[in-house]
This record gives structure tokens, C-alpha cells and sequence, in this order.
């Protein structure tokens, strides 16, 4: 069966027997795919929250920093575990240790930092990724904003990540970016759609902060985006067939299903 079809089987049945039949009616396409936005490639994955089982992962039980998605699969599979999707999930330290606010399972790992400093991170706004509940016994919803609207905003959060800069910040481009930048990187980042859908992309050719954001808010239609990190970007899509590797990350962000 073809991986895509097989993974969407998977969500539609999930939609089924949690949310009905009306609910199932409202879905979009799910998974990964690549594409071409203004003569760069692109990889670009999207996921439903609701749907999903969405996880950051950055240590293990044992303390060991993951650093690859190799290993956070071998953390999985004792319970019958893989995952379908990850990316690299923001900045970190030569520890691998975050440079922003980290929250993992409900666990407060790093405070968000508020402090001035120079690069990507602190081109302010920067901003925040995180999953949370609509309060006590509520669903999962996902939310990229500001760190601001974060801190005065967020609640019942499980999962969250801090990075920078924002790139798109209610439907406008992050002011400091410049469409002839010559500052051209692989680059990932996460935008949400109107409909509460993860949008995460990876760029294949390096492209500036300006283009990058473009697309997120002219073809994938997010009206607000963070960027992830560069350079070190990498991604894994049982869908499109990719495991990069390289040198050891830091945050990762995953989509988990039961292995086959």
C-alpha cells in the first residue's frame, strides 16, 4: 500500500472513532510532500493536532540528549512506537542544550528567554511553538506566536519550544527581513494554518529570511510562522523516504504512531 494513502487511512479512522463523522467531513490532506515556491524546493509536512500524536523530544529517561532521530526511534520501539515525521525543533547550545523556553510532557526544562543578544534567535519578535489543551478535559490545539502573547497566553501547555525569529506575525513578514538578502541558508520552521493545521517546513535550496516566509504566508497561508533553526536543518518522512543525519541536535519535534 502507498505510504501516503496508508498514513491517511490511519488519520481518517482515528477522525472516525474520536471526533464522527461530521468532524471527518472537515479534514485536509495530511503528510508530506515536495514542492516548488519561486525556483527553490521545498519539503513540507502537515499535520492536524487533534489527529496526531505530536511530541518534542530532547532527552531520555536515562538524561542521554537524543541528537538524532535514529535514537528517539530507538526510544520508541519498546513500545511499539516509530515515528511518521520529525524535524529539527529549534536553537540550542554546544550541550544541545535550548536556547529559549522548553517545555517537554509537561515538564519545564528551560525558562523563555527574554534577554538581548545577537543572531537569528534574538531578531525580535521571536517566538514560541507549543501544544496545549483547551482547558480540563479539553483537545489538543497548536499555536504559533510571539514569545510575548506566549507568556501572557499560554495555558495548560505540554509541549513547547522557543525560537527566532518570527516570520510571519499575523500575516505580515517579520519587518527586518529584506528581499535581496544575500544571507542564503537551508532553513526549517513551523507556520498554523486558519484551520489549526502544523505546517512544518524544510527547504531544500538555501533561501533568504524573506523568501522563506513568503511562502509560508502566500502559498501555505499561515498567517503566523517561526523559524526553527538553519544550516543544521534536517528531516525525517517515512512518507517522502528521508532520514538525514548529521551532527547531533538538540530539540526535535515528531509525529508518533504505533509500529506496524
Amino acid at each position: 500500500m502507498n505510504m501516503r494513502f496508508s498514513i491517511l487511512i490511519t488519520l481518517a479512522t482515528l477522525c472516525l472513532s474520536t471526533f464522527g463523522l461530521t468532524a471527518c467531513a472537515q479534514d485536509i490532506p495530511q503528510g508530506c510532500e515536495r514542492k516548488t515556491f519561486s525556483g527553490a524546493r521545498y519539503s513540507i509536512c502537515t499535520f492536524m493536532p487533534a489527529q496526531n500524536d505530536i511530541r518534542l523530544f530532547l532527552k531520555s529517561d536515562s538524561g542521554q540528549t537524543y541528537g538524532s532521530f535514529d535514537a528517539v526511534n530507538a526510544a520508541l520501539a519498546p513500545n511499539g512506537q516509530q515515528l511518521v515525521f520529525a524535524m529539527n525543533a529549534g536553537m540550542y547550545h554546544a550541550n544541545r542544550s535550548p536556547v529559549g523556553g522548553y517545555i517537554e510532557a509537561g515538564r519545564d526544562i528551560t525558562p523563555v528567554n527574554t534577554h538581548a543578544g545577537p543572531g537569528n534567535f534574538h531578531m525580535l519578535p521571536n517566538g514560541v511553538f507549543w501544544l496545549s489543551k483547551s482547558g480540563y478535559g479539553g483537545g489538543w490545539s497548536a499555536h504559533v506566536g510571539q514569545t510575548a502573547d506566549y507568556q501572557s497566553g499560554a495555558h495548560f501547555v505540554k509541549y513547547a519550544t522557543q525560537s527566532g525569529p518570527m516570520l510571519v506575525i499575523g500575516g505580515k513578514l517579520h519587518p527586518r527581513f529584506i528581499a535581496s538578502s544575500s544571507s542564503r541558508k537551508i532553513r526549517n520552521g513551523v507556520g498554523i494554518g486558519d484551520d489549526g493545521a502544523l505546517i512544518f517546513v524544510k527547504s531544500e535550496d538555501p533561501v533568504n529570511f524573506h523568501s522563506f516566509a513568503t511562502l509560508f504566508r502566500d502559498d501555505l497561508g499561515a498567517n503566523n510562522a517561526l523559524y526553527l533553526d538553519g544550516t543544521i536543518s534536517r528531516l525525517y518522512s517515512l512518507e517522502l523516504g528521508r532520514n538525514d543525519r548529521g551532527a547531533s541536535m538538540g530539540p526535535i519535534v515528531g509525529v508518533v504512531r504505533k509500529s506496524k
